[in-house]
């Protein structure tokens, strides 16, 4: 199903690309608290032909902005990882946000579906790209999936040798953004790390019992942060949306090639992590100023 000489591409059924992500990552995986799957499917009268996709939009939260961009762009599906119907919803009206990007799905016939957690425990998967800053030794899941080949499965228990300076910098270049440090007790960014706990998102505690030299995570509290210093662990946050969002890109052409080119896919232009990092200028008096950031 690859483009005609015309530039026309054909599209495939929704059906088609849920069973290409269901390979990729089975909904199985997904934690038993998380929502996953298909959330949204359009309407059909009965007899009706399946809902077709010809543009996808991927995105790490399905905020409003991305919403009307999914609109703008005419995408008949939205890949979003975190799902925005969580709790469940006992109305849909226009009083709060995610109310309005159901009801606006529902009335552009956009489906939507979520993989969440189902992506972070898959080989290849979010976990997967996050330690790609790594040069590593070995790499295993710090919970292997119940019945699953080898390698899916929670977080990431990485072997490595690098300084924690230098793994800082490489960290910052691959999630395109700011990183928090907590130097463990007695660590200075000279210090070479050997092991490396990795849990995309907010990773406390999955890692708590981790015996690690360092951690990489997206979000923990203050007296997390505590407890990890003290046990000899320094722990690098990178905010939680920014330690999963760089993986929609390269997932974008992965899934290009499952397809078999038969749709276009987009990676949104307004999905971003909620907080930004200010930093203060050297003169006395001014005023906060942004920090550099991308996403």
């Amino acid at each position: 199903m690859l483009r005609s000489l015309t530039g026309i591409r054909r599209m495939s059924k929704l059906s088609t690309v849920i069973k290409e992500l269901e390979a990729f990552a089975p909904t199985v995986f997904a934690e038993k608290w998380d929502n996953v799957g298909l959330l949204i499917e359009p309407y059909r009268k009965e007899g009706a032909e399946e809902h077709t996709v010809n543009r996808i939009l991927l995105t790490n939260d399905l905020t409003e902005p991305v919403m009307k961009e999914a609109i703008e762009k005419q995408a008949e599906l939205i890949i979003s990882y975190h799902p925005p119907i969580f709790k469940p919803l006992t109305k849909i009206t226009q009083n709060h946000w995610k109310e309005r990007v159901v009801s606006a799905c529902l009335a552009n016939s956009i489906a939507l579906y979520s993989p969440h957690t189902a992506w972070d425990k898959v080989v290849g998967g979010v976990n997967d790209w996050l330690a790609k800053v790594l040069v590593m030794k070995s790499i295993k899941p710090l919970v292997q999936e119940v019945g699953a080949l080898p390698g899916n499965g929670s977080g990431r228990l990485v072997e490595t040798n690098v300084p924690i300076g230098q793994l800082i910098n490489r960290l910052q270049e691959h999630i395109e953004n700011c990183v928090h440090v907590a130097y463990a007790v007695g660590h200075t960014g000279s210090t070479v790390i050997h092991t490396v706990g990795i849990c995309a998102g907010s990773g406390a505690s999955l890692l708590r019992d981790v015996q690690a030299d360092l951690i990489i995570t997206g979000e923990m509290s203050h007296h997390e942060l505590l407890d990890f210093q003290h046990r000899g662990t320094t722990v690098l946050l990178c905010n939680h949306s920014n330690s999963e969002r760089g993986f929609l890109r390269e997932f974008q052409p992965k899934l290009n090639i499952m397809l078999d080119g038969s749709c276009q896919i987009f990676v949104s232009e307004k999905d971003k992590d909620p907080l930004v990092t200010l930093t203060r200028t050297s003169a006395a008096g001014d005023a906060p100023v942004a920090t550099q950031q991308t996403n």
